[in-house]
């Protein structure tokens, strides 16, 4: 039998009485109940509990970067887009290293550089755009004109909307509210805040092209094993290397689609043949809205100044076959196929960007899959030759499905012919042994 022992409480002694230390003994030994199933060992439920934690961890940091993104838009945009443009223009800052040129003098020739063509580009067309916008109005008229024809439809679905309106009891007057403002107060209010986007911008692609090489030593210098310095060293030489031969080349790409796209133009006797053009090659760096944003353009413009809807038409269906030879044809000879992505993920990644931080968003979403496509690839390296591996598994399938399809369809053989035994002689009794 278990005796009292001593506590200390309130710095006195107690005792404890025996009863109470049977009572917790015994509880002790009490068998836990346990949530796993009966069907699984102690070890695969713990391992399962293991990868679930590891999944949940995985899903509450997705959802608090996508947070930290959204909250931080206004500087993370701009300079996740410097980034972006600096590892484009990184084999150029290089060039001029190579040149004995110190990296901040490379950096500011660099940054003069960009800005130098993009204020000729301004340049060049805003003339044709301020000209288009001043005829708005009249555009917008002929417009009316050729969507005459239109006008049935429409009414027929504000009949039926009026009938619903009728069925449901919502017979409310319409209530019309006048805000003060116009587009001119909108653009004076929003100008603040794009010119602190645009010297952010720019003084981001300075730093980081001026600063790159430190940026990278003092990233490998946080890497504790020699394996890790290796692969951390590979995967911004990768990084570099994708963003900046898929961007040179798509800027190659794309402005042989404008300069196409404006010969084909003026070939119809459309209006401004080169402000088109020059608005195809920039939308084309956002795959599919871009395309889809100078396909419903291209139509409005040729409703406005086409005499028929054919002839509008034209345009488009013109415009769809030069994108499409350049992506399809152009793009992977061009570029290579290891540059090459799902088309379901850029999707994704574009709807994604584009929500979190509109037009900048549109145009870092590519470069961001290469990034993660680089990193994903050097810390699995199993990953490289996924593509290959699933192919096969594939075509293993494929052939193993023939192949039971084949025996399924192939009748059995038919059993052979019963063959007639002769019937066993009787065997013949000994003779009996005379005594």
């Amino acid at each position: 039998m278990i005796g009292p022992e001593p506590l200390e409480q309130n710095g006195h002694a107690a005792i404890v009485p025996a009863w109470r230390v049977n009572l917790v003994t015994k509880a002790s030994l009490l068998p836990r109940p346990q949530a796993r199933p009966k069907s699984m060992t102690d070890s695969q439920f713990d391992r399962l509990m293991t990868q679930s934690s590891r999944v949940a961890v995985m899903v509450v940091g997705a959802l608090a970067l996508v947070v930290a993104l959204a909250l931080g838009r206004v500087i993370l945009a701009p300079v996740i887009l410097a980034i972006v443009v600096g590892l484009m223009f990184g084999p150029v800052a290089d060039a001029l290293e190579r040149r004995r040129i110190p990296p901040g003098l490379s950096a500011a020739l660099v940054v003069l550089l960009f800005v130098g063509v993009l204020l000729v580009a301004g340049a060049l067309f805003a003339a044709p755009l301020m000209a288009w916008v001043e005829r708005g109005p009249a555009l917008w008229t002929k417009l009316q004109t050729q969507l005459v024809g239109l006008r049935a439809p429409f009414e027929t679905m504000g009949a039926i909307q009026d009938q619903l309106k009728t069925l449901l009891g919502s017979d409310a007057a319409l209530t019309v509210k006048v805000q003060d403002g116009g587009p001119v107060q909108d653009v004076a209010l929003m100008a603040p805040s794009v010119l602190a986007d645009v010297l952010l911008f720019l003084f981001g692609l300075y730093f980081f092209l001026a600063t790159r090489h430190n940026i990278r030593v003092s990233v490998l210098s946080l890497c504790f094993s020699r394996r890790m310095r290796w692969r951390s060293a590979h995967v911004f030489r990768d990084v570099e290397l994708k963003i900046s031969r898929f961007l040179l080349s798509a800027t190659a790409i794309n402005s042989g689609v404008g300069v196409a796209t404006s010969l084909a133009l003026w070939a119809f006797g459309m209006p401004s043949p080169l402000l088109w053009g020059a608005m195809a090659a920039v939308l084309n760096f956002i795959p599919y809205v871009g395309q889809a944003v100078m396909f419903a353009v291209l139509f409005a413009v040729g409703l406005g100044t086409q005499p028929t809807i054919l002839w509008a038409l034209l345009p488009v269906v013109t415009y769809a076959a030069i994108n499409l030879t350049a992506d399809q044809i152009v793009f992977p000879h061009l570029v290579g196929r290891a540059l090459t992505l799902n088309p379901f993920v850029i999707f994704v990644s574009i709807a994604f960007w584009l929500w979190v931080w509109g037009p900048i968003g549109g145009f870092v979403a590519v470069p961001s899959l290469l990034i993660v496509q680089s990193i994903v690839m050097h810390i699995f390296p199993s990953t490289q030759n996924l593509s290959k591996i699933i192919q096969r598994k594939v075509e293993q399938k494929a052939a193993q499905d023939t192949t039971g399809a084949e025996i399924a369809e192939t009748p059995p053989p038919e059993p052979p012919a019963a063959i007639d035994k002769p019937a066993p002689k009787p065997r013949k009794r000994a003779a009996a042994s005379t005594a």
